[in-house]
């Protein structure tokens, strides 16, 4: 098998298995031929509608990406709930849209074929694009293409007895609908029976004879045509029908282990989830739980490893589920995204206090305990804590305070759900009302209050220290029993003083506090639960309002470091819940809903996190500058990773894509690239910390670090100007420019006279007048050491070729196309994209002493500066180490044993360090990685 070309092939799938994750089967037969051609595979994908179309797929597809790819090529816009399904003879399983690997289902297909003794080549898998489940407020008028589909679908499951209706005249009424979305008002005896062909079960035929449903058919379709007049809406009807009929069988169903919660009778069962609600179902399908979604007050994913894989916590009014499986995490997000929407969407609230305002109209008086319709038509300013509400009870409408009500997760209510809700809401809205503390946790986790002889002495009846509850006096130990003898405590006195609770005689800063408080918790897991409680402690029983706006803060961004241990977890949100009229409440449920799922923040909160909260704002925008000299502003959160502000600025920009960009922050003395796996505030953190510690040494106290951060081209791979236009605009160009003028390239005199005559096009746009000017800026347009190699003579001769070449080829072109231009011609050169750097080298004698080393994605090029003679090429195949320092960088060529040294002088060393380590990622092993950065040029 010939080997060429297949480094970038194997580069390739090894950056798909990357980006998508390890698979769990092993390679498929199709994959196996595709390998030994390089090219793509090719599957078929059936649409329920009948048309079947061919996508492009390798061996990291998942079926997130080829649903993805199937909506994009149908147009099909309401893409939620519909799924990839493989089948295999009679056998058909849904892959979901989501993570799943597409070869592992053809793998695993292959292997039960050959299992029953035939041959993997010949397994006769089938792919199909099908609705799995519904939202529960999916509107079938809302994409045409989707109802389409979802109608189609019915139709087939109908005929193969998939979906069973419960009465006879329910299939007659569908079959007729059928009939005049097909044929109209007008149908011949043989459109009635093609259309009962087509909608009734075999054994619905075999029990009644094809004629009398013929005949039943005909007489309904009749009554239809009378009744209506468009095709469209029949067809979002029996979409609709389906929904309400089937839920069961339009649901995402996920195998689970309880591992606690209210006794059941079976332990491991089937969750079902649709837009009903959460049903749990045992092996013969029967119903051992049913939850609709106003049932449901939280899910978590719980961090702490189990033998049985993901687990998740789920919150109901019936006792909360502790579940376990492989795909728990997948139920966690499905079901809180049904929560949030439905919150979002809900006409439905409930009041947890009484209100009697019938002093004035313009406010709603209520009952603890109400049910109140809301009216969305923005009379009146929900941002500010009004809400329009109808009671129920007495049909009056006014303003309510939103923050004596309780959104339910409801979009209708049936009057029997009403009546339910309201005596549930009314059992629950004493707790809801009442302020949860830390008392029931303290029993189990915290250390005995300590015996204070002075208090017992003054009264004998002075009740005991309660731990949980707010006090100004700094406690001496931890909170939590197991830490009492291992930590000295030294975060109680910075929080008070955050707070304002502890009188300081020396101002110190916010961010000084904030280091002390969370520093010691983002090195030592063992600490998180007891700043956690620290905090909710102070905020307990605490009535001063500075304070507690204070607490808050520190709350807001505890949350977004770490999330607490699974024994706190619980009742640290329910201390958040029942403050849910506190501003800042959601969104620390929210944050440490994000904290669950993600890895704990390395260093505690940046300045501009600290900033931001202390301004009550929990957006943050960050700006960020291009190479262009333009610069935008993002939005920017404490979970944001450096990927996800790559992607995001890629995105907003309309780059074809972010492959080869990184994120550079800039300070007064270098300019490092960001590490694509940690989170922005956490490198942020890191530079700017570097950058005090060094300055602080040299000058002798504490300082600010001013700094920029930076997004350009790091890596210059699949580069081709003309491709990208933005890309080349906005990085390329401004990016490679003053490379090109610092002469680093190698260019003819015919290649500069046209490259100054588009450098001038870009300088002076339209203006020819501008030529007499072309003396003045010619550093501008031409590289500086052809500048000192030419006479004033030789020049007056380029300038006249110059302006015929500007008139020539020039003329015509915009700014940008000059840009482009540009880029293209110097794109020919083997230097194109290089950093560039000049070094004393100490190894090789026939070198001069000072270098010029290239470093692009063909590797390492050592060139003579002034001549520009490449001395030696090193490709990083056969780079066996290099490391650097802050005066040096060297590097091993060959082997480790046997292998040349190379050796450099350079302050420049990490940068060198960091990009030859990219590359490296990039091409060869991308589970390696560094944190420093490399200097683009443009500075």
């Amino acid at each position: 098998m010939n080997g060429e070309g297949y480094a970038s092939y194997c580069a390739e799938r090894l950056k798909r298995t990357g980006l998508n994750g390890v698979r769990g089967e092993p390679p498929a037969w199709l994959e196996l031929q595709a390998t030994k051609t390089k090219k793509p595979m090719i599957v078929s994908v059936t649409l329920m509608d009948g048309r079947t179309i061919n996508l492009p797929v390798d061996s990291g597809s998942t079926s997130r990406e080829i649903c993805q790819i199937l909506s994009n090529k149908i147009k099909l816009n309401d893409t939620f709930g519909f799924s990839l399904y493989v089948a295999l003879y009679e056998k058909v399983w849904a892959l979901g849209s989501g993570r799943e690997h597409v070869m592992d289902a053809i793998s695993q297909c292959e292997q039960e074929v050959k299992r029953k003794g035939g041959q993997e080549q010949h397994a006769p898998w089938r792919l199909f694009f099908r609705k799995e489940v519904f939202t529960p407020w999916h509107d079938s008028k809302e994409d045409k293409i989707s109802t389409e589909l979802i109608y189609k679908q019915i139709i087939h499951g109908l005929k193969f007895g998939e979906y069973q209706c419960q009465k006879e005249d329910d299939y007659v009424q569908l079959a007729a609908k059928h009939l005049y979305i097909q044929h109209g008002s007008g149908s011949s005896p043989e459109h009635v029976k093609e259309v009962v062909q087509e909608c009734i079960n075999t054994s619905l035929l075999e029990s009644k004879s094809e004629a009398k449903w013929v005949q039943m058919v005909s007489t309904a379709h009749a009554e239809v045509s009378h009744s209506t007049d468009q095709k469209v809406p029949l067809k979002a009807e029996m979409v609709d029908y389906a929904r309400e009929k089937w839920p069961m069988f339009f649901s995402r169903f996920f195998e689970v282990v309880k591992l606690s919660g209210p006794a059941l009778s079976k332990n491991k069962f089937i969750v079902a989830i649709n837009w009903t609600g959460i049903t749990f179902l045992d092996e013969r399908e029967k119903r051992l739980v049913e939850l609709s979604f106003p049932e449901v007050t939280g899910v978590n994913t719980i961090r702490e490893g189990k033998a049985s894989g993901q687990a998740v916590s789920l919150l109901t009014l019936k006792g909360d589920f502790t579940l376990a499986g492989n795909t728990a995490e997948d139920m966690a997000e499905l079901v809180t995204m049904f929560l949030s929407g439905l919150t979002e969407r809900s006409r439905y609230a409930v009041t947890l206090k009484e209100s009697d305002r019938q002093d004035d109209p313009t406010f709603l008086s209520f009952k603890k305990g109400e049910l109140i319709i809301i009216i969305k038509d923005d009379e009146f300013s929900q941002k500010h804590g009004w809400i329009k509400g109808e009671s129920v009870r007495t049909k009056k409408v006014g303003a309510i305070p939103a923050d004596d009500i309780v959104i339910l997760s409801l979009i209708n209510l049936s009057p029997t759900q009403r009546t339910n809700i309201i005596q549930a809401n009314q059992k629950g809205t004493v707790e809801r009302v009442a302020l949860a503390t830390l008392k029931e946790f303290s029993l189990q986790y915290f250390r005995q209050p300590t015996k204070d002889v002075n208090r017992q002495v003054m009264s004998r009846n002075a009740a005991p220290e309660r731990l949980w509850v707010n006090s100004r006096e700094p406690i001496r130990q931890p909170l939590l029993q197991k830490l009492v003898r291992l930590f000295l405590l030294d975060s109680c006195v910075p929080i008070l003083k955050y707070m304002g609770d502890y009188p300081a005689k020396q101002m110190q800063s916010p961010l000084e506090l904030t280091d002390q408080i969370f520093g010691p918790a983002t090195k030592h897991e063992a600490l998180r639960d007891e700043i956690y409680c620290q905090i909710m402690k102070q905020m307990t029983s605490n009535n001063n309002r500075l304070s507690m706006e204070q607490g808050w803060q520190l709350l807001w961004l505890c949350c977004g470091l770490f999330p607490p241990s699974q024994s706190l977890l619980r009742h640290t949100q329910r201390f958040l819940e029942s403050r849910r009229r506190e501003a800042l409440s959601a969104d620390c449920l929210q944050r440490l809903q994000s904290s669950l799922r993600m890895e704990p923040r390395k260093l505690p909160p940046h300045q501009v996190e600290v900033d931001a909260i202390q301004q009550n704002s929990t957006q943050i925008l960050h700006k960020i500058h291009f190479p262009n000299d333009t610069e935008e502003i993002f939005e920017v959160m404490t979970s944001t990773r450096i990927k996800d502000l790559t992607l995001n600025i890629a995105r907003k920009l309309g780059l074809t894509t972010a492959d080869g960009f990184s994120i550079f922050v800039k300070t007064h003395d270098k300019v490092l690239s960001l590490n694509e796996t940690d989170y922005f505030f956490d490198s942020l953190r890191q530079i700017t910390d570097w950058s005090k510690k060094a300055n602080r040494i040299k000058d002798g106290g504490p300082v600010n670090v001013p700094y920029l951060v930076f997004f350009m081209r790091k890596l210059w791979f699949n580069v081709i100007p003309g491709r990208d236009t933005e890309a080349d605009l906005i990085f390329h160009y401004p990016q490679e420019l003053p490379k090109y003028l610092r002469g680093y390239h190698v260019c003819t005199k015919e290649e500069l006279i046209n490259i100054a005559a588009q450098l001038f096009r870009i300088k002076v746009g339209n203006d020819k007048s501008q030529i007499v000017t072309i003396p003045k800026i010619l550093k501008e347009l031409v590289p500086a050491d052809q500048l000192k190699a030419m006479s004033e003579n030789e020049w007056k001769k380029v300038g006249g070729a110059f302006i015929f070449a500007y008139d020539l080829k020039c003329g015509a072109m915009s700014v940008d196309e000059a840009k482009v231009a540009f880029l293209k011609a110097v794109y020919r050169w083997p230097t194109f994209g290089c950093a560039f750097f000049e070094v004393k080298q100490t190894s090789e004698l026939n070198f001069p002493d000072i270098v010029r080393i290239a470093i692009s994605k063909q590797g390492v090029t050592i060139i003579h500066p002034k001549t520009k003679d490449v001395l030696a090429t090193h490709p990083f195949n056969r780079i066996a180490s290099w490391c650097s320092g802050s005066t040096y960088f060297h590097m091993t060529i060959g082997s480790l044993v046997k292998g040349n040294k190379f050796l450099c002088e350079t302050s420049l060393g990490y940068k060198m360090d960091d990009l030859i380590t990219s590359y490296v990622n990039l091409l060869y092993t991308p589970t390696r990685g560094s944190t420093a950065g490399v200097v683009s040029s443009c500075f």
